[in-house]
Formats: structure tokens, sequence, C-alpha cells
């Protein structure tokens, strides 16, 4: 029976290193479901999900050790299959932008949270404005909402609380 494994590799930034890494999953017969992976800063950061047998497990995180050797760090995490666990659940996107500043993403996260609204993935960047060089924030996202909970209420609130960190908050049902 295959497993379902989150691995995460954190390290310095170099050439080959997604290749190391997925060479390991396909010598134990294993799969890669899904993936993120991004630099930042001079770091190195991945993240996948990993099907592989039971029986290969333990030899997976083995052979990882050599990266560990050279200052990666690699965790592997066996996971369940949760997806019937928001099912129901309306999903919908998030879209910020703005200036950049502290907190916007702990504000737009701390709303969710306290409305019991789950982030299933989110992403942001700050780049430079073309003409100021001022830093723009943007993050992207899925989340999905409980379906007794009332779209005007959440987004609203999500709106208002945009506008007083002097940002734009579009939401909009998943297509």
């Amino acid at each position: 029976m295959p497993e379902n494994i989150v691995l995460t590799l954190t390290g310095r930034d170099k050439i080959g290193i997604v290749d190391s890494v997925t060479s390991v999953v396909v010598k134990r017969n294993g799969n890669v479901e899904a993936s993120r992976m991004t630099r930042l800063g001079g770091e190195f950061a991945m993240l996948m999900l990993v099907s592989v047998s039971d029986a290969e497990f333990s030899n997976l995180d083995q052979d990882f050790q050599q990266l560990r050797a050279e200052g990666y760090q690699v965790s592997l995490l066996q996971t369940q299959d949760d997806s019937k666990k928001y099912a129901g659940w309306l999903p919908y996107e998030i879209e910020v932008t703005g200036a950049d500043h502290e907190g916007i993403i702990h504000e737009i996260s701390h709303h969710l949270a306290t409305q019991g609204i789950n982030i299933e993935n989110m992403d942001t960047s700050s780049s430079p404005a073309p003409m100021s060089g001022t830093p723009l924030f943007m993050m992207k996202g899925t989340i999905v909402v409980p379906p007794n909970l009332n779209f005007s209420m959440w987004s609203d609130a999500l709106e208002e609380i945009g506008d007083n960190l002097n940002v734009s908050v579009k939401v909009g049902m998943v297509k």
C-alpha cells in the first residue's frame, strides 16, 4: 500500500538540488504527486507530496542522509488523505495587492481563521513598483469556506480589513 509523505527540504540554493531529491524518490519507486519549490533569498525551499511503498519509506529516509550531511534540512512526514475533511465547503480565490508593509498576511489570515475559513494554498511576494520602486505586495490563494457561513459577512469584513491596511482585496469563486 503506498504511503503519502510530505517531504520538505531547505538549504542553500545550488544547481541540481531538484535532480538530487527526485533521483532519490525515483530510486525508491516513488512518485511526486504535487510540489512547490522556490528560492527565498539565497536559500532553496522544496515542499513535495510523495507516494512510496511502506517497504521503501525507511530506505527513503536513509537515502537523504547525504543531503543532510551537506547541510540541508530534510524531513519526511507520513500523512493521510483528508480530502473529505472539507467536503461540501465552498472554494474561493483571494487576491490582495497594494503597498507592502508589515502585518498584511497576519491581518488577512487572522480574519480567515476567526471565521473558520481554511487556507488551502497561498503565495505571497513583494516587488518594486515600475516607476517609483516602492515595494508592492501581492498575495494569491485558494480558501475553502464552511457552507453555512454567510458570504457577504465574511467577505465584506475582509474588504474592510483591506481598506484599513490600504490594500485591495478581491474574492471570487474558483473557476
